[in-house]
């Protein structure tokens, strides 16, 4: 058996090209500039496309949400249907109430487009009847190309619910329509988002605006500071308000529209060997570079492919890493039970080690955990790259706000530790630049009552 070699794992990583030392995050930061440029400007259909699509949401984020507002929200998942009445109260704070849960329609069986609609509009209808809204918010979590009015056209779903009809269809126009089939006539706005955009708006009735998780009192009337949202889970996306969409015509410093970067498509360079030959296993090869290297769909299946080459190679041995060989996949949840838990010997990793396997364990670990810091140096680029296209004047009482939501983030050993500091060196390298990243909780639902307040 192998003794733990740092120097030597340390070179095995930088050998087959994902060691998080080769990146530059400087030159990162320009390149995912350079991609949002090129997809805010770049039709799909070009020859040369970025690979970040910079996806119009036709939503402007409210700034400032009068007390006293009620709005519904819905939320479609992938089981469950959501509604809820949500209220702002005096401190633009949102409260929900009589939130419902029913199945999402298709999810037990198949159904026709008219039965699809019908039953989001039965899940609406109560709450509807029970008090005066303001506008309806739908987060929809399924591929839409969202329309100038902000609804939204079905691409597709996913495996879990069963109803192609709707596919191709207006959402918001389809619930419409169904409620004036039940007899109550709804002629409000109805505002079609994606779980990012929904996100990014939760932020700001959650965040404070001068960056405290708790909302304090604002007796300057200052203006708040920006919100972006940001998903790390099982895959990765970041949504930003934007003033210039060349590719649509939008200009208005005013007024910025929110942006759904699709930042997991983003093509990172800074990948090597054994992440290519990885890619090619994936339902998706070729596509979303950077989520392969960071998001929770992926971080357990790579880095259970990296440990193999780590065996063949003979930087890791140990009595039973034939069974790592054979074993068919690792669950990202796995691979953080183990890296929280590596002393019990337990799990489908930990239990492979014998208690005089030390070195071997510790081996594991380290490679991990250099995967890691390399997912969390990618997330902490991007990020401050949209704060560098945002270009807020940075006042130190009002912090750009990053809502984030995502169990990679919050639960995946080292990643927000890792993020949050790459993240601060980046920001404050040349002069302080004021932000809050803050977790969201019911982003949801709480993100759809200000979308339906959003729409003009």
């Amino acid at each position: 058996m192998s003794k733990f070699n740092p120097e030597e794992l340390s070179n095995f990583a930088r050998h087959y090209g994902f060691h998080y030392d080769s990146i530059n995050p400087q030159a990162l930061i320009k390149e995912v500039l350079n991609e949002m440029e090129k997809g805010l400007s770049a039709d799909k259909d070009e020859a040369s496309p970025s690979s970040l699509p910079m996806i119009p949401s036709y939503i402007t984020p409210v700034t400032h949400i009068p007390p006293g507002k009620t709005v519904l929200a819905l939320d479609a998942g992938g089981t469950n249907l959501r509604a809820s009445l949500v209220y702002f109260n005096e401190n633009s704070e949102a409260i929900s109430h009589g939130t419902s849960k029913t199945p999402m329609p298709g999810t037990n069986g198949n159904v026709t487009a008219e039965q699809f609609f019908n039953a989001i509009a039965d899940a609406a209808l109560p709450l509807l009847k029970e008090a005066k809204i303001e506008g309806i918010g739908f987060t929809f979590s399924y591929p839409m190309d969202i329309t100038s009015d902000a609804d939204g056209i079905l691409i597709g779903f996913s495996k879990e619910v069963d109803a192609p009809d709707v596919i191709g269809k207006a959402i918001g126009k389809g619930l419409r329509d169904a409620l004036a089939a039940k007899g109550f006539k709804y002629s409000g706005p109805i505002v079609m988002l994606n779980d990012t955009v929904a996100t990014l708006l939760s932020g700001i009735v959650t965040i404070s605006p001068d960056g405290e998780a708790t909302r304090t009192r604002n007796d300057f009337k200052a203006e708040a500071g920006p919100v972006i949202g940001f998903i790390l889970g099982t895959g990765f996306n970041t949504a930003y308000p934007e003033t210039n969409i060349p590719k649509i015509k939008f200009n208005s410093s005013s007024s910025p529209q929110i942006i759904v970067c699709e930042t997991g498509n983003f093509d990172v360079k800074y990948l090597g060997q054994l992440d290519k030959e990885y890619d090619i296993t994936t339902k998706n090869p070729g596509g979303y570079h950077l989520e392969k290297a960071t998001a929770g769909a992926y971080l357990g299946p790579l880095t259970h492919y990296i440990l193999k080459q780590a065996i063949k190679d003979k930087v890791i041995q140990f009595k039973k890493s034939d069974e790592l060989m054979s074993m068919p996949h690792l669950e990202t949840r796995f691979l953080n039970e183990f890296t929280h838990a590596p002393l019990s010997a337990q799990g489908p990793l930990g239990s492979l080690f014998a208690p005089n396997e030390s070195d071997a364990l510790a081996a594991v670990q380290y490679i991990t955990s250099i995967i890691t810091e390399r997912g969390a140096l990618f997330s902490a680029s991007v990020l401050a790259a949209i704060i560098q296209r945002i270009n807020h004047s940075y006042e130190p009482y009002s912090p750009v706000r990053i809502a984030v939501e995502g169990t990679t983030y919050m639960i995946y050993k080292g990643m927000r530790r890792a993020l949050e500091s790459h993240f601060h060196q980046m920001l404050y390298k040349d002069k302080p630049r004021p932000y809050i990243i803050s977790p969201v909780e019911q982003a949801s639902l709480f993100g759809a009552a200000v979308a339906a307040l959003s729409q003009k």
